[in-house]
């Protein structure tokens, strides 16, 4: 998918748009007036669950910082009932999003000896090309 076609599938067109609107069912997990949290369709662990604004935001960046800071809130929320409701040790959460273009937070219930695989570290070149990386991020102006 290339960024014009993420950038034009806003509202109506979204799948996850769809299923707020409940137009699409899903196992829903958690809903209250901004957010919503369902059963993922493609579960990496069983209990996976997505969790998305109700509002359409395509990348968390786009987002007002409220919300965002909302998600998290929200999040821990949903956390407290997986560690709760399937015994879980604790709840992985990664922001991935480009799979579909609506801001999304993946919440994996994990097991402390599920032996799961995690990414795999990759390695710099060299010193001068993690100085070149670091200050690509920190010398950009905000």
């Amino acid at each position: 998918m290339t960024t014009n076609e993420i950038k034009s599938s806003k509202g109506a067109d979204c799948i996850f748009c769809k299923i707020v609107s409940k137009e699409i069912p899903s196992s829903i997990v958690y809903e209250d007036d901004k957010f919503f949290a369902f059963l993922d369709n493609n579960p990496v662990v069983k209990g996976h669950s997505l969790l998305i604004p109700k509002e359409h935001y395509v990348w968390m960046h786009e987002a007002p910082d409220e919300l965002i800071a909302e998600t998290f809130i929200t999040a821990k929320k949903i956390i407290n009932l997986m560690i709760k409701g399937v015994g879980c040790d604790y709840v992985q959460i990664e922001i991935i999003g480009k799979d579909v273009p609506h801001f999304h937070v993946h919440l994996m219930p994990r097991y402390l000896n599920d032996n799961l695989p995690q990414l795999k570290n990759i390695q710099y070149e060299n010193d001068e090309e993690i100085k070149t990386f670091a200050s690509k991020i920190k010398n950009t102006p905000m």
